[in-house]
């Protein structure tokens, strides 16, 4: 089973080990990191299958028809895995910093990674926040034919012995995946230290390895589990989220009805370098703002299955900078940070 490697959680990538790092995180599958000038481009910054890949998608498709005067339709995908985002946006903070037509999708883990620190000395300050365009929620899901029908069947397993049953989750100890089985473990009077836990570049790799035998659970994102619930080949054993959800996963019941207070929204957006002139990042906002307004964007973020969510602009950044604080303190609690 091969594992993700993860950069040092405070080291300062050189812009030209970039390139060299990349193809080392992807096994040699080094794709371009240079953008075509006024090419389009939205950076996916896992492997393909996961959330991040799904948010740039969703960039692709309700930009088409939104953008009169510009090829936002021809809006080209970047895989740039490693990290857990962090190649990504050193990428863009050393080399790509004034690109104009280049997007970079972001999550909740995002602004974890930030918080702890993961991304070097990164901070919220480093790049432009652009949109965010719905939220995911966390989710726990086991193989279809395991042994656990429910988070309390799950649960006493990890109580009875946590070395038996490995979870797969994209990104190590106290990442957000980490986090998610940690507060449910800890309800459960289980030692979140005692998890066995396999790291892995985003969800497509998590649930690759749930299906081929590899670890008995994954923690990830409904979203993801969206794009395998219709094989009936994986059991969605919880939600978190305040309320069940619509759509694919409706019968799946949340962690509180379940006995456990654990909710975990997950922001999905995109982020531009730096130094983006002022016109040209208000004209990205401007094209989300249009395209979140349309009647047509509520069943485009249901495909990609997001949940209602909309903020640009000054607005979204705001907003970031106080999330980000929010995770510093909850990472403190489990003693992840001073």
């Amino acid at each position: 089973m091969e594992t993700a490697k993860v950069l040092s959680a405070r080291f300062i990538i050189p812009a030209k080990l970039l390139l060299a790092l990349a193809a080392w995180l992807t096994g040699g599958e080094c794709i371009a990191i240079a953008a075509t000038p006024h090419s389009q481009e939205c950076i996916v910054p896992s492997k393909p299958g996961g959330g991040f890949d799904l948010t740039c998608k969703l960039a692709q498709r309700a930009l088409a028809p939104t953008s009169p005067g510009t090829d936002v339709s021809s809006i080209r995908l970047s895989y740039l895995p490693g990290g857990i985002g962090a190649v990504a946006w050193h990428s863009v903070v050393t080399q790509r910093r004034a690109e104009t037509e280049t997007l970079v999708a972001f999550s909740g883990g995002s602004l974890l990674n930030l918080a702890l620190g993961k991304f070097g000395n990164g901070s919220t300050d480093d790049v432009r926040w652009v949109a965010a365009v719905g939220t995911d929620y966390g989710m726990i899901a086991v193989r279809a034919d395991s042994p656990y029908r429910n988070l309390g069947d799950l649960v006493a397993a990890l109580k009875q012995d946590p070395r038996k049953v490995v979870i797969g989750a994209g990104g190590t100890v106290g990442s957000q995946d980490w986090l998610k089985v940690a507060q449910v473990a800890k309800q459960g009077g289980v030692d979140p230290k005692a998890l066995r836990f396999v790291a892995f570049e985003g969800g497509g790799e998590s649930f690759t390895a749930l299906l081929a035998g590899h670890v008995q659970a994954v923690s990830g994102d409904a979203s993801e589990a969206v794009l395998h619930s219709s094989t009936d080949r994986i059991r969605v054993l919880a939600v978190l989220s305040d309320a069940r959800l619509a759509g694919p996963l409706s019968n799946v019941p949340t962690a509180r009805e379940q006995g456990f207070d654990v909710t975990w929204p997950i922001l999905r957006g995109y982020y531009m370098g730096p130094d983006v002139p002022d016109a040209d990042y208000r004209r990205w906002v401007a094209a989300f703002d249009r395209a979140m307004a349309d009647k047509s964007f509520a069943a485009l973020r249901a495909s990609a299955g997001l949940y209602p969510f909309a903020m640009t602009g000054a607005t979204l950044t705001a907003y970031v900078k106080k999330t980000e604080e929010t995770y510093r303190h909850q990472a403190k609690e489990f003693g992840l940070l001073r």
